[in-house]
């Protein structure tokens, strides 16, 4: 182990709405959680949910000296908590995914020379060439998707170099609309050496006191990078902007160490001059570290929108959910599916059909039996991402639509119909259920038993609890960690073998599988039919 008790290594998460850290010491035992509010503790930048929503209600920013500030007041705290930062080894974090950073030209010579006796962020105010930058909240890029779609030949082209079709989120995209809604400020940009960073590579520099290469995890959500090849794609580049090459500078695999934090945090706050600085990454991948998947996994995260986390080997990129590279194994991948229509529905069908109880819920499920005899239902309350629909759809077990279903039958109809879903979308991009697979449950619809063992029986595995706060912090306190031990040849699960151990749950029913495998195949023809309809429809209007 890099260091015992007296050591502790640093994980920082620069997302929405705060900035979060949590130190673990190298007994892998959380000693110190602290976070800014952006909103609340930095008012003077007047965000609301830590963004700025432009007036087209499309366009969606964050100022980039607020998280520089934000980093000044959370490392003072920590400081007049009395944390002592000359036992930390390392440090990594990770930022919101696919917003992007432009530096000023000489910003570079500001972060080489920083002044230990003044505030970062009073010492970095005019280094941007945005003061706003692009965050993910941002929807105003249809006509660049459409373009980068069209330059590579076609959605499911650009999936299979990037992981993902053209989403108006992804960097690549953002930064092509400021290239050509903004030349002056692109202009501005320098040319060389990663001049334009991913949030995450952002608060790399930061510690670094130079630019911070974007890894391999973040970058793969940028539309830009062959994950395959994990270098950049020259016909992305190519559609998005000119000499973007030279201004994203190299990729670097994910558990490198970049080198040690400037002199400016070892005389401001005492850390050691040997603390390494690990590459920073994306929040999805920092939080895939702090549910420490492994091989086969997969995590389900029950939220107000559901995700789905996947350890894959071998992904089949399509035009629905994500491939990034994995940040924890540098010869695999991590998939990434989002359904908008999670716990809303739950809570609606919940109000609907058991008197707003979760205990009558339960017991629904439980005088049903798993397949509900043939009834299935899809309930997208909202338009879903994975698949496009709306509505809610019910089919009895001829196939036939109907327009209603018992309550109980209901219920389950709704659970089977999300996890169906789940199981479907993930075979689509390459995982495959095996003997040894676990998932991984958190988020709140976790806590219940009854639907975890829904869960179960669909995807015939065992289900696991994992408490897990703040996953991508401690996911990159976990990174750090392993950084170190990594140059022995151990692996991030090795280096983790002491942590916590998620809690088994429940085990599938006896027979689950009999019942789902068929069940399986229809979803998805039922699906792929609502989708074949919905696409008439529109051609008939």
């Amino acid at each position: 182990m890099a260091g015992g008790a007296d050591s502790c290594f640093l994980g920082f998460d620069f997302s929405t709405q705060q900035l979060k850290v949590i130190a673990v010491d190298g007994n892998l035992e959380v000693i110190v959680q602290s976070s800014v509010q952006f909103d609340s503790e930095l008012p003077e930048f007047r965000t609301r949910g830590g963004v700025h929503i432009h007036d087209d209600k499309l366009t969606v920013t964050s100022p980039a000296l607020m998280f520089v500030k934000a980093l000044d007041v959370l490392l003072e705290k920590m400081r007049n908590a009395g944390f002592d930062f000359s036992r930390v080894k390392a440090i990594s974090g990770s930022g919101q995914q696919h917003g992007s950073v432009f530096w000023r030209k000489g910003a570079r010579q500001t972060l080489n020379h920083l002044d230990p006796q003044k505030h970062l962020h009073l010492q970095l105010q005019e280094c941007f060439a945005l003061q706003d930058c692009p965050v993910w909240m941002d929807s105003s890029t249809s006509d660049q998707c459409q373009f980068l779609e069209a330059a590579v030949g076609g959605a499911q082209r650009l999936a299979d170099i990037t992981g993902s079709r053209a989403y108006e989120r992804f960097t690549g995209s953002q930064i092509a609309k400021i290239y050509r809604s903004k030349p002056e400020e692109f202009s501005e940009t320098e040319v060389k050496l990663n001049r334009i960073s991913l949030i995450s590579s952002f608060a790399s520099s930061l510690f670094l006191g130079d630019y911070a290469p974007i890894d391999f995890s973040d970058g793969s959500g940028m539309n830009l990078m062959d994950i395959f090849e994990r270098r950049w794609s020259q016909v992305c580049l190519d559609a998005a902007a000119p000499q973007l090459a030279e201004r994203l500078g190299d990729l670097t695999p994910s558990a490198a160490v970049l080198g040690c934090v400037s002199l400016y945090y070892t005389e401001r706050f005492g850390f050691a001059p040997s603390c390494k600085v690990v590459a920073f990454t994306g929040d999805n991948p920092g939080s895939l570290a702090g549910m420490r998947l492994q091989e086969g996994d997969l995590a389900v995260s029950l939220g107000t929108s559901d995700t789905v986390f996947l350890w894959i080997r071998d992904p089949r990129p399509s035009t629905e959910g994500h491939i990034f590279c994995n940040p924890v194994d540098c010869g695999a991948y991590m998939a990434l599916i989002c359904f908008k229509n999670g716990s809303f529905p739950r809570e609606r069908i919940r109000d609907e059909c058991a008197g707003g109880s979760w205990e009558r819920f339960s017991a629904a499920l439980r005088s049903t039996p798993m397949g509900n005899h043939g009834n299935l239902g899809m309930y997208f309350d909202v338009m879903e991402i994975t698949p496009p629909a709306a509505g809610v759809h019910r089919f009895n077990a001829e196939g036939q639509r109907v327009s209603w279903f018992e309550q109980d039958v209901e219920i389950r109809a709704l659970l089977e119909g999300q996890f169906l879903a789940k199981r479907v979308h993930a075979e689509k991009l390459g995982y495959k259920i095996l003997a040894g697979t676990r998932v991984l449950a958190t988020g709140g619809a976790s806590s219940n038993k009854d639907i975890l063992q829904v869960l179960s029986d669909v995807f015939n595995a065992p289900v696991y609890t994992i408490d897990v706060t703040d996953s991508a912090c401690l996911g990159c306190a976990y990174r750090a960690l392993h950084a170190l031990e990594a140059e022995t040849g151990a692996s991030f699960t090795e280096t983790l073998r002491n942590a916590p151990e998620p809690q088994l749950a429940v085990r599938p029913t006896p027979g689950a599988q009999e019942v789902y495998a068929p069940l399986m195949l229809r979803y998805a023809a039922l699906e792929a039919q609502l989708l074949k309809d919905h696409q008439k429809s529109l051609h008939l209007l």
